[in-house]
């Protein structure tokens, strides 16, 4: 079986969905699946449509193609592969999304990722994606919250998109070792994962670290990743704890694990527009407990008191008094930890693409029926 995996966002740029189609393409290689990458994005291992150029969305950035010539470069490449079966991410992105869910050289089988507590700009194409959504051979959301706001902002019953998650190594994950020079055994230490835009949330961990340190002055904070927030949070810390807190930037796929490894508690403060969350599988893959936000796509992966802490979005007296509570528990976080390793199985990479590979087997079936 030939797949391709059609990505609207640039694959050289990191991103969650792009993040998701590679590894998902690495897993269904392993079952003998023959797979090929298509989306914009020059000088990537994968087929590509053209450049892209940043939007604003969803408090973040998305990089798209917006060029018109996009259109006729994804229908040539889509009928030059030939595949059976074409797997689209965020089918409503223009130009990348919308031209392949019009595709006809093959069934296509779309996933939706994203989330939004503002929907109404959705709400305006809802005519357009309706269409969309009758050209499909099969429907998933990557959780409930990113069934629930796609069925409400295209007005369809939420029973309309099968529930196929987000996936994690767990493997690489849960045999990583501290990266080196990170691990401080004498130094409870927290860790950030995540691109540094203000819905991430850090100044809220930033400001609960600050009335943390109080009590607890040898606690210590590793922040993952870069973004247009890293000097104002930086700027928010007292020069005394400035040392603390160690800004690593853009950490490979490769040292990652290390990094969790490294940490006592992971904590992901995202203020809202996560559909899921996958830094919080890799923590649970890395037998971490967690504190996280108390938002609906967090809810789709955690239950509070279980794997960790759920707190309110951008409160943080709150996040000072879930992370203090678990550092001062070892026995309790050690429960949860145990609880994430066994939760996080269902997500292992393998058993989410042997789903969407019974997924394609059926489309192809009911194509050639």
């Amino acid at each position: 079986m030939r797949v391709a995996l059609v990505s609207p966002y640039d694959l050289t740029v990191p991103g969650g969905v792009q993040s998701h189609v590679a590894h998902l393409s690495g897993a269904l290689s392993e079952l003998g699946v023959e797979v090929v990458v298509v989306g914009p994005g020059r000088d990537g291992d994968h087929v590509s449509v053209g450049s892209s150029v940043r939007i604003p969305f969803n408090d973040s950035v998305a990089p798209i193609s917006l060029g018109l010539g996009t259109i006729g470069r994804t229908v040539r490449a889509l009928k030059q592969l030939r595949p059976d079966v074409i797997h689209l991410h965020e089918p409503m992105v223009p130009w990348v999304g919308l031209t392949a869910a019009h595709s006809r050289v093959a069934p296509v089988v779309a996933t939706f990722h994203a989330w939004s507590d503002a929907g109404r700009a959705y709400r305006l194409v809802r005519p357009v994606g309706r269409r969309v959504l009758r050209k499909l051979a099969a429907t998933i959301a990557v959780s409930d919250a990113a069934a629930s706001y796609h069925a409400r902002a295209l007005g369809v019953a939420q029973r309309r998109f099968t529930i196929v998650p987000n996936g994690v190594d767990v493997g690489r994950f849960a045999d990583a070792q501290p990266l080196e020079g990170l691990r401080d055994r004498a130094r409870p230490t927290l860790l950030f994962v995540g691109r540094l835009e203000r819905r991430k949330g850090l100044e809220a961990l930033v400001r609960a670290f600050t009335r943390l340190k109080s009590d607890r002055p040898e606690l210590r904070l590793l922040v993952v990743g870069e973004g247009p927030e890293r000097e104002r949070c930086q700027s928010l810390l007292p020069a005394r704890l400035r040392a603390d807190v160690v800004f690593l930037g853009r950490v490979s796929q490769h040292d990652l694990p290390g990094c969790y490894a490294a940490a006592d508690l992971y904590v992901s403060p995202a203020l809202g527009g996560e559909s899921f969350g996958i830094v919080l599988l890799e923590a649970m893959a890395s037998g971490r407990a967690l504190v996280a936000s108390d938002i609906p796509g967090y809810r789709s992966v955690v239950q509070d008191g279980a794997q960790g802490r759920l707190v309110a979005p951008g409160d943080p007296v709150a996040l000072a008094a879930a992370i203090g509570a678990l550092l001062d528990n070892p026995a309790l976080r050690s429960a949860m930890a145990s609880e994430g390793r066994r939760t996080v199985t269902a997500y292992d990479w393998r058993v989410i693409a042997k789903r969407l590979h019974d997924t394609y087997t059926g489309v192809t079936r009911v194509g050639g029926s």
